[in-house]
């Protein structure tokens, strides 16, 4: 065995999958959806095929990788023009505790359990479920915990929902406020904002107030 070849053939793989990820950017390493993770085995696979088996020549492996990541910053490019595209391939966010309840019901469809939710309270370092207002599952597997306000119960806390993303307006989250699309441009008028597509993202705030992000603001 030809351990100089395999010295150099791993050092070389490591720079190649250390720039590749580097050009893939930070959302690789720091939140992996599934089609993220994916990529990240099949490139991990490709790199010790490489490794291992001196006979296949190194070109054979660094093209799949390449291409890997190509594929990849296309798919990432799409999303960001594309909210149903974003949503098939990130997944969305689950409300496991809505308003202090248990929904037993979205655990069941994200085969997610007690013990599940449980461990990553704990991750949070909340200790009783009882604290908790709402408990979102992100398409990255993580949880975020929103706790309870009991300093100020008078003002109930609300899930902050984003009415508008890239300038669509997210019809499901209006429902869920029990309010419509024409009461949001109504409210954004009275805000000056008259043309929903400039507005990047906005969302109502737990004291009732919006706020507001413009496309490309300095």
């Amino acid at each position: 065995m030809d351990y100089g070849t395999i010295i150099l053939r791993t050092i070389f793989i490591y720079f190649i999958i250390l720039f590749v990820l580097r050009f893939m950017g930070k959302r690789e390493i720091g939140q992996l959806s599934v089609l993220d993770f994916v990529v990240s085995i099949m490139i991990a696979e490709l790199a010790v095929v490489s490794i291992e088996n001196i006979q296949v020549p190194m070109l054979h492996t660094i093209v799949p990788i390449v291409m890997l990541s190509l594929i990849q910053i296309f798919f990432a490019f799409l999303s960001l023009k594309s909210e149903k595209l974003r949503k098939l391939v990130d997944g969305r966010p689950s409300v496991l505790i809505n308003k202090g309840k248990i929904d037993e019901g979205e655990m069941r469809k994200q085969r997610y359990n007690f013990d599940d939710l449980l461990i990553q309270l704990r991750q949070n370092n909340v200790h009783n479920i009882a604290d908790v207002e709402f408990a979102i599952l992100e398409p990255s597997g993580q949880l975020s915990v929103i706790e309870k306000d009991n300093n100020n119960d008078k003002n109930h806390v609300s899930l902050p929902l984003p009415l508008i993303l890239d300038g669509n307006v997210q019809k499901e989250h209006l429902q869920k406020l029990n309010q419509t699309e024409l009461w949001l441009r109504q409210e954004m008028r009275k805000l000056g904002y008259r043309d929903i597509k400039k507005i990047s993202y906005c969302a109502l705030q737990g004291d009732r107030s919006f706020f507001v992000d413009l496309k490309d603001e300095k």
